[in-house]
């Protein structure tokens, strides 16, 4: 491909495609015409790009042609629809959904850590990860790549729009009806009045804590923990690594945090953890014992950021970090620009 592309964007409207749209203009990606499409509700609507305006399309027969790139981000449904109907037009596919990310034919990408996978595309898609395990591996490849990973426990604290924007407007509205009213939050159960289960999670999430993310299975673990799992194999390749995840909604509007205990074939010190980290690509360290980003700190920037390194007492070969980041910019968004910019 050569520059000045013809570019679509499947879900040009959700938190993610408007994401995308401020980081292809932030990061000049060469586009010569953007097409972007939307759910039949949203037909005409303009969005903003750059100094300019594109007008939202639907998905129709020949809506793809003469395409040379197309980003996904819609449910998997769609995605295994449209996909594939992307690359017969002979576009190449970023797809943002989970449709894809396990096909042994498909790459999982994370920019930063296995770009050489992007060489091949037998299917002519290069999928990008969930936003909780793409925050999560930025971290761990480098010290993955320097002392093997051999098993982690992870807890994860995820912000309600990684549901979309229907999660952040179910907290908002929330907390807007508790406002003033703490006996809502503190005692809610004994309540009259107490904030009641919205659309999205069947408990209230304003002023609480819901350690339920995704979709149960027989076994009772959640989708996002088994994608945290599977995925990490796959982007790492690592196939037999080990990995027990509990994934935790919390009433944080952007911004995915994960407290991590890795455990390596072999021994690495914190200070040895924190020389890779400072050098590490998409990685900000943030240095001392009592570094401790936040999600709020990491909305709205690139790198994802790490601290609260520790050495494990109990365990040999083993740390203890922190690791947090915009899961609508790198988590989704930046990353899918940055797989587009890998196929240039």
């Amino acid at each position: 491909m050569g520059v000045g592309l013809r570019v679509g964007l499947v879900g040009a409207t959700g938190v993610v495609g408007s994401e995308m749209l401020r980081v292809l203009d932030e990061r000049a990606f060469p586009v010569d015409e953007l097409r972007v499409y939307a759910s039949p509700r949203s037909e005409g609507r303009r969005l903003p790009f750059g100094a300019s305006e594109v007008t939202c399309q639907v998905l129709g027969d020949g809506c793809f042609d003469g395409l040379d790139l197309v980003i996904v981000d819609v449910d998997d449904p769609l995605a295994l629809e449209w996909a594939p109907r992307a690359v017969a037009a002979g576009a190449k596919v970023v797809d943002n959904s989970a449709a894809f990310r396990m096909d042994p034919d498909v790459p999982l990408v994370v920019a930063e850590i296995n770009p050489e996978d992007v060489r091949e595309l037998p299917k002519g898609i290069v999928s990008c990860p969930n936003c909780t395990t793409m925050v999560l591996v930025t971290a761990l490849a480098p010290l993955h790549r320097a002392a093997g990973i051999e098993r982690m426990v992870v807890s994860t604290y995820q912000s309600v729009s990684g549901a979309g924007q229907p999660g952040v407007d179910e907290l908002a509205g929330q907390w807007t009806k508790g406002a003033g009213r703490e006996e809502v939050f503190s005692r809610a159960g004994a309540t009259p009045g107490a904030i009641e289960p919205g659309e999205v999670w069947a408990k209230p999430i304003a002023g609480n804590v819901i350690p339920l993310a995704g979709s149960l299975d027989v076994n009772g673990r959640t989708s996002e923990e088994r994608k945290l799992r599977d995925e990490s194999r796959k982007i790492l390749h690592a196939p037999d690594l080990r990995v027990s995840g509990t994934c935790v909604r919390v009433p944080v509007y952007v911004g995915h945090a994960m407290a991590a205990n890795v455990q390596f074939k072999r021994a690495i010190s914190r200070t040895e953890a924190a020389e890779i980290l400072a050098n590490a690509a998409g990685v900000s360290l943030f240095e001392g014992i009592d570094g401790a980003p936040t999600p709020l700190e990491s909305a709205g920037i690139d790198p994802v950021l790490v601290g609260r390194i520790r050495e494990d007492e109990s365990q040999a070969n083993t740390l203890d970090l922190w690791v947090t980041g915009d899961n609508l910019r790198k988590g989704a968004a930046l990353n899918a620009v940055q797989l587009a910019e890998l196929l240039l």
